[in-house]
């Protein structure tokens, strides 16, 4: 067993389900330590963090992840207990093998690597670890960065590991994020008897044309680096549970994706002019869960393509697609940010699992990447 599967499967064995961090960070502190990092142990809230550095000098590079993991879901459809790893086939099956337990396992075992042969590196290395990726998001990252900003610790190059591949390990790396966009929508109408209708006012029935509005429109066209915006209904909610009763208030909640062509402000103008047209007695809160980002080409970027190609051959594909990270509070602090980590067909998903291989093949181009851009 590799240094690296040997540490992912001690880190899938402690059950980190958001916010909790089960000791992870205890186990990652313990080993950076032994390398010569220093360690921070940061809370906030009911949140686990960790700021991990190794040298005082610029230019500084951090790799950034997560412990927590999304909740396993139902236990019996899992082949295996989704904690304790289980490895089959050339996998290693556990809640948090691909997102992102066995990305951090690469990252220190690239470390323990690089810096067995490189001790005199330029620079700096850092982790930044969090418990907090999964859920809300508010007491994790976004909290450290506040406090590296308020001491004076920029970074420059930042790489996640966030699982970015598609069918193998470097075929995608993130180079940018779009935007996330959150809509609560309150329609209020009058209760009443299904069978008399004219002594009602069914919220349901006036919002219809609204929402097929939205749903029809084009937000813009993207560009080169991200593909358009998109408006998505998650949830909608009304009706009291029986069959004869026209409910008195609808509930839709709703999400934008959206590329540098938008602007959360413009998109929620756009949307309440169009709710206004409609002239629906509504409500509408907004939540702003992350601006999109980009990374140009640079430094970072170019390594990592060259590391990927060193390794396993392949030339790497730049993406902007998919859901948030922790990218985007990084990002406008004007560092580069790339996410590179195995493919993500099994995350979130039960069975949830990542290659043997593509995990160690992850450890070399994170070793890479170190050489590359420190030495």
């Amino acid at each position: 067993m590799t240094p690296t599967l040997e540490l992912a499967c001690e880190l899938i064995q402690r059950p980190s389900v958001t916010p909790h961090d089960q000791g992870c960070q205890e186990l990652l502190a313990a080993r950076l330590e032994a390398l010569g990092f220093r360690i921070e142990s940061l809370r906030f809230g009911e949140v686990d963090n960790l700021w991990a550095r190794h040298g005082s000098d610029a230019p500084l590079f951090v790799f950034a992840g997560h412990t927590d993991v999304v909740p396993p879901g139902p236990l019996e459809e899992w082949s295996s207990n989704p904690f304790q790893p289980d490895i089959r086939d050339g996998h290693l099956y556990g809640r948090g093998a691909a997102d992102m337990k066995g990305s951090i396992a690469a990252m220190v075992t690239a470390c323990e690597r690089f810096l067995t042969a490189h001790d005199g590196h330029s620079g700096s290395i850092a982790f930044l670890i969090t418990s907090d990726e999964e859920g809300s998001a508010v007491d994790g990252t976004v909290k450290v960065i506040e406090q590296l900003a308020g001491r004076g610790e920029h970074i420059d190059w930042c790489l996640v590991g966030e699982p970015s591949s598609h069918q193998q390990v470097g075929d995608t790396i993130k180079v940018g994020r779009r935007g996330s966009l959150n809509g609560m929508l309150r329609v209020h109408g009058q209760q009443g008897h299904v069978a008399y209708p004219h002594l009602a006012d069914n919220p349901i029935h006036r919002a219809a044309p609204a929402l097929a509005e939205l749903v029809a429109t084009e937000w813009d066209q993207g560009n080169e680096y991200f593909p358009p915006t998109t408006f998505q209904i998650s949830n909608i909610r009304a009706g009291t549970g029986t069959s004869n009763v026209i409910p008195g208030e609808l509930e839709v909640e709703f999400n934008l994706r959206f590329s540098t062509e938008s602007s959360a402000d413009s998109l929620q103008s756009r949307i309440s002019t169009i709710l206004s047209a409609h002239d629906l007695d509504c409500e509408l809160d907004w939540n702003l869960s992350g601006q999109p980002f980009l990374t140009k080409p640079g430094e970072l970027m170019t390594s990592v393509s060259t590391a990927i190609r060193e390794i396993t051959g392949l030339e790497t594909q730049l993406s902007t697609s998919g859901g948030t990270s922790d990218g985007r509070f990084i990002a406008p602090t004007g560092s580069q940010v790339v996410e590179l980590g195995p493919p993500n067909t099994t995350i979130h998903q039960v069975n949830e699992n990542v290659s043997v291989d593509n995990l160690q093949k992850l450890t070399l181009i994170y070793e890479k990447v170190l050489e590359i851009m420190l030495t």
